[in-house]
Formats: structure tokens, C-alpha cells, sequence
């Protein structure tokens, strides 16, 4: 029993090994083929997209798109970006701007 296992455990390692270390051959034809599916495949993907972007463009997704970038400005929110020096140098131009 043991040694029908270690037959199959050693075809089990040597078997595929063989499989992948052949050369497949090579004709004027088969040089394409990669680039064949990955052309194919850029265009199966672009035109999926362009589907969903017609889709959304029915749908008024991209319409006003104007207003709909300034939401972000109407959020109030904490300020953690800017350092503290440069607030207090805008505090100190704005006294100095109310003085004069």
C-alpha cells in the first residue's frame, strides 16, 4: 500500500513537470495570440463601460454636475489639514488689515 502511494505521489510530481516543460510550436499564427485576446478583451471591457456610462447618462447622473461640486463645500468640518502656524499668520493679516 505504502509504495502504490509513493508511486502516485512521485507521478504525481513528475507528470506535470513534463507537461510544462515541453515548447509548444510556434508559427506565424500562434505568435498573435496573446495579443489577439487582449485586444479582445479591451474591447469587451470598453464597450461595458460604455454601456454603464450611457446608462448613467439616461439616468441624469451627469446632469448639474456644476452644483453637485460644491456639496463638498457645504460640509462643516474640522480643519486638520492646516497647520497651526498658518492660521495664526492669517489672523495676524486680518488684524492688520481691520487696523488700517
Amino acid at each position: 500500500m505504502r509504495r502504490l502511494a509513493a508511486i502516485g505521489l512521485v507521478a504525481a510530481l513528475v507528470f506535470p513537470a513534463a507537461a510544462l516543460a515541453h515548447d509548444a510550436p510556434e508559427s506565424a499564427q500562434s505568435k498573435w495570440v496573446m495579443a489577439d485576446w487582449m485586444m479582445d478583451t479591451f474591447f469587451i471591457f470598453a464597450g461595458l463601460a460604455f454601456v454603464a456610462f450611457l446608462a448613467a447618462w439616461k439616468a441624469g447622473h451627469f446632469h448639474e454636475l456644476e452644483l453637485h461640486g460644491g456639496i463638498p463645500l457645504l460640509v462643516d468640518e474640522e480643519d486638520y489639514y492646516t497647520p497651526d502656524w498658518a492660521l495664526e499668520e492669517e489672523e495676524e493679516s486680518a488684524d492688520v488689515d481691520a487696523e488700517g
